[in-house]
């Protein structure tokens, strides 16, 4: 039964840690190199991320500047940067990439704000379905005659509690996420 309980709440920690990982995925405004996460380059007929490829770095608060550790494959990056979903051109000086983040309109501020509400709900769904999954075991257990019904109520209690727990966390995780959106 403690198993269950063990099992569940790693199931809701490793959504709170992939809704972070989306979060910080979001472009809002500032620069941060997780938005590169996504995109590789063709290093000589290797797929690779930018991140092993160069050095990324923030040097103001709107500005991400790339430097490749070897300077022929400036080129290969700036055309994966072109081709990808991120929105922002690059400008290349020939020895280093920069990426300028334009301000937000309050436009795109609450279209961000409405995709960060989108994941939250997510994760909110992924944190009752392992509670789901936990209760479904303990009955099971219980229909086994492995457990006693008051195993079952204190397991269903724990679990509940686990769950509320994460979905304040996630309310709270977004809460934050949305300030700093609309703070920008």
């Amino acid at each position: 039964m403690k198993e269950q309980i063990k099992i569940a709440k790693e199931k809701m920690e490793k959504t709170i840690a992939n809704l972070e990982k989306e979060f910080k995925e979001i472009k809002a405004g500032r620069a941060n190199p997780a938005v590169l996460n996504k995109i590789s380059v063709d290093y000589y007929g290797a797929s690779m991320p930018i991140n092993q490829l160069a050095s990324v770095s923030v040097t103001e608060a709107r500005i991400l500047s790339i430097t490749p550790f070897d300077k022929s494959v400036l080129h290969s990056i700036e055309k994966a940067i072109q081709k990808s979903d991120i929105g922002i051109n690059p400008t290349n000086d020939g020895t280093v990439i920069r990426l300028v983040f334009p301000k937000l309109t309050e436009e795109k501020r609450k279209e961000l704000c409405k995709d960060v509400k989108k994941y939250g709900e997510e994760a909110k769904v992924n944190v009752r379905n392992s509670r789901r999954d936990a209760l479904d075991k303990v009955k099971k257990m219980k229909k086994d005659s492995l457990i006693t019904e008051d195993d079952v109520k204190s397991a269903e209690k724990d679990i509940q509690k686990l769950t509320d727990n994460y979905c304040s966390d996630i309310d709270a995780i977004v809460s934050a996420k949305e300030k700093e959106i609309m703070s920008i």
